[in-house]
């Protein structure tokens, strides 16, 4: 009897946009990774080895390091760098494709790999955020006209330009054009193939993982890295499935009811560092959430709308709103109201530097302010509140959200992300929303206050949570510097 057939290894063609047409030659195809940081369930690798295998050619993946990415530090580098790692090694022993890391400008170093390798066919990731989209540009004009640059949306379930061609007002516009799709779209992933041609010389380039990691902590060092979440695809899964703590094994059931209250954290899935860097694939986790609607309708069908159509209505914003992360981003009415009242009488004006200090006079935020900034992540009720209350202690809106995008990029796991920018956009400038009745500072923009908070939520519990946590990790550093501190003796004096 003959076996049933896996599904086929070739990618829907509404996922793939053609940057670059070449002339059809033959050479290796050559991988460009930097949103999709994993080997499982990656349509834009599927791509990549599919076309290679189509051809008879080799197939490579190309990773490269900018030497500084739009305020990111230790913090984000150590753990995209663990996780690239991880993803290395695997690669080795599954697929045998080999991985080459360079560091520097992306443009260069991209475009000269693939000339030098004669490559016919460059993939990449989807971004649409202005310096990646800059940087393709750029490689586009580099490489040979010999050479087919291929696009793939890996990131999202329904891909960006098909799930809309244009900018969307809001998650009720863009709802329906998604859902229309998602049978389409929110399908299984074939199981992928080592490539049947394999690359010469790969053993050349071996990379300094323990110098790199080194080197990027050194550099940003300022923010520290953080415990609670290790990085990779294995502890991704585990963050999503696992039998200890799984958030759909374990804690689905009040995903509904608690993931607006900050006083229950873990009730929040826990996912966003791993679906920022691409260490999990969002479709991953619709298709596993999806299994699980008949027993928790309602928390699955919010986990969803935040995964899929929140997620991609902010990917909607940065790729078709060019200034999406400032006040010419915002709609005509929010822009207008803002500067209406900019010159309102403030009770509070704080610096940056205040601010970034937690130093106010609202214990609330600077628990939020504090939380983000030594574990890495704020509750998402919090960030709303957080990046309102900058609105009202700044001397304007245009220094409110440049202040809110640094300091959300520079501390949050899941900083430099369209879902970071387009919830600053929101909170401060209306975008998504709706106008609400006009008040000092805000104008037609949507309040929050504290006495908002306290009867949302226990208040008090969450300022002693954020305590105790800060304290817990001030208590581990200081450990941690002591012992340092004793190895440096120890080694200086041999005989003690």
């Amino acid at each position: 009897m003959a076996s049933t057939p896996s599904p086929p290894m070739s990618v829907n063609p509404g996922r793939i946009r053609t940057l670059k047409e070449g002339s059809g030659k033959t050479g290796p195809v050559v991988y460009w990774m930097f949103r999709d940081q994993r080997l499982k369930d990656n349509w834009a690798l599927i791509h990549a080895v599919h076309q290679a295998n189509k051809s008879n050619v080799p197939v490579a993946i190309v990773f490269n390091l900018f030497n500084s990415f739009i305020g990111a530090k230790s913090r984000h580098f150590g753990f995209m760098l663990r996780g690239l790692r991880q993803l290395c090694h695997q690669l080795q022993h599954t697929l045998q494709i080999p991985f080459f890391l360079f560091q520097g400008e992306a443009e260069e170093n991209v475009s000269k790999f693939v000339t030098e390798c004669g490559a016919s066919l460059l993939v990449t990731d989807m971004s649409p955020l202005r310096e990646l989209k800059k940087c393709k540009a750029g490689i586009c004009e580099r490489v040979s006209h010999l050479v087919t640059i291929h696009e793939v949306d890996a990131h999202n379930v329904v891909p960006l330009w098909v799930a809309s061609e244009k900018l969307e007002y809001s998650a009720r516009t863009l709802r329906g054009k998604i859902n229309k799709k998602l049978p389409e779209y929110l399908v299984e992933f074939p199981i992928i193939e080592p490539p049947t041609t394999k690359w010469v010389n790969a053993e050349d380039h071996t990379i300094d993982w323990d110098g790199i990691i080194a080197q990027v902590l050194r550099r940003g060092a300022e923010v520290p890295e953080v415990s609670w979440c290790e990085p990779g695809e294995i502890a991704a899964m585990e963050v999503l499935m696992g039998s200890k703590n799984g958030f759909l094994t374990k804690r689905l059931r009040s995903y509904s009811t608690d993931r607006n209250n900050p006083c229950k954290p873990t009730a929040l899935s826990g996912l966003s560092p791993y679906l920022h860097f691409g260490q999990i694939s969002a479709q991953r986790c619709a298709l596993e959430a999806r299994k699980l609607r008949a027993s928790h309708p309602q928390a699955v069908d919010t986990f969803l709308e935040e995964l899929i159509v929140r997620r991609e209505l902010a990917d909607n914003f940065c790729f078709y709103q060019p200034h999406y992360d400032s006040l010419k981003g915002a709609w005509e009415w929010a822009r207008k109201t803002l500067l209406d009242h900019a010159s309102d009488k403030r009770e509070h004006v704080y610096t940056r530097e205040q601010l970034e200090k937690a130093k106010t006079a609202d214990p609330l935020w600077n628990a939020s302010q504090l939380e983000m900034v030594h574990y890495g992540k704020m509750h998402g009720f919090m960030r709303m509140y957080w990046a309102k209350k900058i609105l009202e202690w700044t001397k304007g809106p245009e220094e409110a959200l440049e202040i809110c995008i640094y300091l959300n990029d520079k501390y949050e796991m899941d900083g430099r992300d369209p879902s970071g920018y387009v919830g600053c956009m929101w909170s401060i400038c209306g975008v998504h929303d709706q106008g609400w009745r006009e008040r000092p500072i805000f104008g037609k923009i949507r309040y929050m206050n504290y006495a908002g908070c306290k009867r949302k939520f226990d208040v008090d519990k969450y300022i002693a949570y954020v305590n105790k946590l800060v304290g817990d990790l001030r208590k581990r550093k200081a450990e941690n510097l002591l012992s340092e501190k004793e190895k440096v003796l120890r080694c200086s004096n041999p005989e003690d």
